[in-house]
């Protein structure tokens, strides 16, 4: 039973990922910005392969703070802060 919660989970993270991504790509903001979500998004997949109940929280406020239009500020045209 737990092998197929953990399978469930991980379609949901991918699933969410897959939206996030899809989000991030068609916002109105700077490239800096949107570089630095990228990347954000990123970290947030490479947590998975290794602790995909924190990356599913991560990705959790990953999406509040897109929904409430928190996104990173102070940032370059190359991403760096």
């Amino acid at each position: 039973m737990e092998r197929d919660d953990q399978l469930e989970l991980y379609g949901l993270v991918a699933d969410r990922l897959k939206d996030a991504h899809t989000r991030v790509r068609t916002l109105q903001v700077p490239e800096g910005v949107r570089m630095a979500l990228t990347r954000k998004l990123l970290v947030i997949t490479a947590a998975a392969k290794h602790d995909l109940a924190d990356a599913a929280r991560r990705l959790e406020w990953f999406m509040e703070d897109l929904d409430e239009g928190r996104y990173p500020e102070d940032v370059r045209a190359d991403g760096s802060p």
